[in-house]
């Protein structure tokens, strides 16, 4: 199993069955995908909604969003990804503790009732009544607990969680203004008001947004993608309700499609706290238990891995950028269709995710090696697919993205490197899934700074060497080189896949 290539194909012919470990990926990776693609089209909607306002306000609230999401992403990558893991390796062990329990109760059990049998036969009234005698404590046992699951890193995920979201509440209130001039908006610019009035109220909404991605951490944890979707989606639905309601019959502009927003954030938080309070106990015996240096260690990783990320991607639009507002506008169409099409495979990363964290908890390292097969095949198939329909359809859609001629003819010349490099992109993002699932969050962050810095310097070189399309080839190097990260991981058998060599 060294070979990279007998990872991804070990058996073809199996690829797409849907056996038990087919419909548990599609289980975990369908629902997931759909959550992820419900928060950007609320987003659209949204955005519809206040360029209904005026073209000042719209810009005024395209800068506060992209400075809201900036923030958040730094914070909430890291928790989310740290979360699933450790939640599907907890629930994993304590399912085992608690089979090899009732196991030894029930040999206990039944060596005592043969004991007992050999000193004083048992008349079948006497069994029917031990019988039922047993089955009512094993029931009062449950009602007491309630089937809550004692998980400390679900208590961890929401005490981090809910400190970071404050914390954001706290920078982006008091310096509103400084970081929007940061970004390029003067404080004499008319878009200074609307755009910190936003962003000051969106800051409100911070720590439910970290709270209810802590829980989707947990629930996806628990493979269970099917409650984040419908929490989301009731929020992003109540979203789109208000938005008018408050934005033109209570007048309130911009700040309604702040409330707006932040309403429906705290309802899809509350949503998911209720769903999880169901099934997980909280409340931890001792502060020790909630193992925040276990957090920080691995979160602090994967930040630095999101600071490498974004900064290649904000590197890019700024190559753009510098080459005048016909090459931005095409590359920022490009580019906002290249990420989106991401949505898709992270799906799928969060399946890989979570199976592969709960089989490397139980040491079933053949469902691991299988399983990581499976999701990069159907990663694989995905890209092909994606590859094939934006190929195509990107030609004939172009125009409903703009009118300008210039803008078009530069986003045909980026349209094959868009529909090209899907399928690296689907499996340099389920790599990504596969390596939090065996917790190898050191090598996803050494890796990708090492990644970064070369596809950084291809960037500066390229770009001024061939404008437009040296961007695009530079970007084109970095996921191929995240990739091949992925690929190199597994095929040499390093780290938790040492067990490959065998």
């Amino acid at each position: 199993m060294s070979s990279p290539l007998r990872v991804l194909f070990p058996n073809p012919r199996n690829s797409f069955k849907l056996d038990e470990l087919g419909l548990e990926i599609m289980r975990i990776a369908f629902p997931a995908a759909l959550a992820l693609l419900a928060d950007p089209i609320a987003s659209l909607i949204d955005t519809g909604f206040v360029g209904h306002i005026g073209p000042v306000e719209l810009a005024a609230v395209g800068v506060s969003i992209a400075v809201f999401n900036q923030v958040s992403r730094i914070a909430i990558f890291p928790l989310v990804s740290v979360t699933t893991s450790f939640v599907a390796e907890e629930d994993a062990a304590s399912k085992d503790e608690n089979v090899h329990g009732e196991n030894r109760e029930n040999q206990g059990s039944f060596l005592e009732e043969g004991e007992m049998e050999e000193l004083v036969p048992l008349t079948d009234s006497d069994k029917l009544a031990c019988t039922f005698s047993s089955s009512s404590d094993k029931s009062s046992t449950t009602t007491e607990f309630g089937h809550r699951k004692h998980i400390p890193s679900a208590s961890s995920a929401l005490v981090v969680g809910g400190t970071l979201g404050l914390l954001q509440t706290l920078l982006l209130a008091f310096a509103a203004r400084p970081i929007l001039n940061y970004m390029g908006v003067k404080y004499d610019s008319p878009m200074m008001a609307p755009a910190s009035q936003y962003l000051i109220l969106r800051s409100l909404g911070a720590p439910a947004v970290l709270l209810s991605l802590a829980t989707q951490g947990v629930f996806r944890g628990f493979k269970d993608t099917t409650t984040p979707l419908y929490a989301t989606v009731a929020g992003d639905t109540t979203n789109i309700i208000l938005d008018p309601l408050f934005i033109f019959s209570f007048h309130l502009g911009v700040s309604g499609a702040a409330v707006a927003h932040v309403i429906s954030q705290y309802l899809i938080a509350l949503i998911l706290l209720w769903r999880l309070l169901r099934q997980v106990d909280v409340l931890p015996p001792s502060i020790k238990d909630l193992q925040f240096s276990r957090f920080l260690k691995n979160g602090f990783l994967l930040l630095a891995r999101v600071i490498a990320v974004t900064f290649c991607v904000t590197l890019a639009a700024s190559m753009a950028a510098r080459q005048g507002p016909v090459p931005m506008a095409a590359f920022q169409i490009c580019l906002q269709i290249w990420l989106a099409t991401s949505l898709l495979a992270d799906g799928l990363a969060v399946a890989g995710q979570a199976i592969l964290a709960s089989a490397f908890a139980r040491r079933d390292h053949t469902t691991a090696t299988f399983a990581a097969s499976r999701v990069l095949q159907w990663g694989m198939a995905l890209g092909l697919l994606l590859c094939i329909t934006l190929g195509i359809g990107l030609q004939f859609v172009s125009t409903l993205f703009t009118k300008d001629a210039e803008v078009r003819q530069l986003i045909r010349i980026g349209i094959p490197f868009v529909a090209l490099t899907q399928p690296i992109n689907a499996l340099a993002f389920v790599f990504d899934g596969i390596n939090y699932g065996a917790s190898d969050f050191a090598y996803s962050a050494y890796s990708m700074i090492l990644v970064a810095i070369v596809s950084i310097t291809c960037l500066i070189v390229l770009s001024t060497l061939y404008g437009f399309t040296g961007i695009w080839i530079s970007l084109t190097i970095y996921m191929s080189l995240r990739m091949f990260a992925g690929f190199w991981r597994i095929g040499t058998a390093k780290g938790p896949w040492a067990f490959l060599k065998t």
